[in-house]
């Protein structure tokens, strides 16, 4: 008898489906997280320490710093060069991230952040220009 797949697993990716479902749930919550500043900073440092105990970050968990680091520029007002949509949808994405409920838990080795690597690289297929303009700000304002 062969193995059942995770809810929304097709062939080694996450159904697209899936993956919009996980950030439309996350959509309030992020914009609640943008209304109230304190919430938002300990949130991202939730996150900061959650990345830190991650060994090996594959290509979109490694984009996460600049995520964090461009949700800390909006909400200290220093770069909001950014749809509200685009915020809301990175904020959602890593909402996911930080879930302990995840369509394959944490806990399981490397396959475990698959689904968050997979949120993750949705939501940047949707803001990756925002988010290239935040990085040429960024290094232009250091």
């Amino acid at each position: 008898m062969e193995a059942e797949k995770p809810v929304g697993l097709t062939e080694d990716k996450l159904d697209e489906k899936i993956l919009r479902r996980r950030l439309e749930q996350n959509k309030d919550e992020a914009e609640q997280l943008l209304h109230d500043r304190d919430k938002m900073e300990e949130f991202l440092g939730r996150l900061e320490r959650k990345l830190s105990l991650i060994p090996v970050a594959g290509k979109y968990l490694s984009d996460i710093p600049v995520l964090i680091s461009l949700v800390k520029a909006y909400i200290e007002k220093k770069y909001t060069d950014i749809p509200i949509g685009s915020i809301i949808a990175i904020v959602s994405a890593l909402i996911y991230f930080l879930s302990p409920i995840d369509l394959i838990p944490d806990f399981i080795p490397v396959a475990g952040f698959a689904d968050d690597a997979a949120v993750i690289a949705f939501a940047y297929k949707f803001v990756h220009d925002d988010i290239a303009e935040y990085k040429t700000w960024r290094d232009s304002n250091n």
